[in-house]
């Protein structure tokens, strides 16, 4: 019984430090991503990858990612988005030079998808469920999730190895803190 009560308490605190660290962020360099199971705030890393922080508030703010869905997602290993033609194929038409960094992939982390080529990523990107090390220095890190990680890990996974998902979850909203209507 004990044992129960304290690890009740110890899940309250837990997710009163969490949503407190959420509320303590810099607006600006936050995001709130809106699917069907909840709210996701993404910190945003201007330290690490400027470039690609500038042009995703940019994207978020045009209303670029609102409906588009998370075409691949590969249990144990990411949840890829950012695509409005939902093939994998698709972007905004804007390549970015790639910023990579010493950060590692963790659960949580949030990246730029691309091709072959460091300097392809688009708009694409993809938050890894459990750490990745085989994508540290590879890949451009611009944020992290702070809150609301249990809404990724339920959105919905594909089949096969490439992971390409039938009737996808969508992203219903994506915004700026600084923008947004509490």
């Amino acid at each position: 019984m004990l044992n129960r009560i304290l690890s009740a308490l110890i899940g309250v605190l837990f997710a009163m430090t969490a949503s407190q660290a959420a509320q303590a962020l810099d607006p600006e360099n936050t995001l709130y991503m809106e699917l069907e199971s909840g709210r996701v705030v993404i910190e945003l890393r201007p330290d690490l990858a400027p470039n690609h922080v500038a042009r995703i508030k940019e994207l978020v703010r045009e209303g670029f990612y609102d409906g588009t869905p998370f075409h691949r997602v590969i249990p144990g290993f990411m949840a890829q988005g950012g695509d409005p033609t939902g093939t994998g194929t698709g972007g905004s038409g804007q390549k970015l030079d790639a910023e990579f960094s010493k950060e590692k992939h963790v659960r949580g982390t949030v990246s730029m998808a691309r091709a072959a080529n460091p300097n392809s990523a688009d708009s694409q990107f993809f938050i890894v469920f459990e750490p990745a090390s085989h994508l540290d220095g590879q890949y451009t890190i611009w944020g992290r999730v702070v809150e609301g990680m249990e809404h990724v890990d339920a959105i919905k996974k594909g089949s096969g190895p490439n992971g390409m998902v039938s009737y996808p979850d969508r992203i219903l909203s994506m915004k700026v803190a600084a923008d947004a209507k509490q």
